[in-house]
């Protein structure tokens, strides 16, 4: 479990560390509605993470996730590029899923 899906405004996100030394990753849970969007948080062009401020993924101005470092904008239903230095490119999709209890959980892949 990484967090109950309330704990994520609709239409926001949250970040989470997985892991220690060499298998430790960053992540990120974006939410829309009922539903979950899990990436890494690294942004394709370059590998900086995305938040600005921690937690901190989506665009107020265009609802997209923004990258911190050069202002690539991705969608949030499928972490596609759509303007920016890595235009074209996707952010690694991390499974995730809500459970039956509103936990917000990695899935099996």
């Amino acid at each position: 479990m990484l967090c109950a899906l309330d704990e994520i405004e609709d239409g926001q996100g949250k970040g989470f560390t997985l892991g220690t030394g060499a298998m430790r990753r960053e992540i990120f849970v974006l939410r829309a509605g009922a539903r979950v969007y899990g990436y890494l948080n690294a942004c394709p062009h370059q590998g900086t993470p995305l938040d600005w401020v921690p937690d901190r993924f989506i665009s107020a101005a265009t609802g997209l996730v923004l990258c911190a470092t050069h202002g690539a904008m991705f969608r949030v239903e499928d972490g596609h590029c759509v303007a920016g230095p890595c235009a074209g490119q996707s952010l690694r999709a991390v499974p995730v899923g809500v459970d039956a209890e509103g936990q917000v959980v990695l899935d099996a892949v």
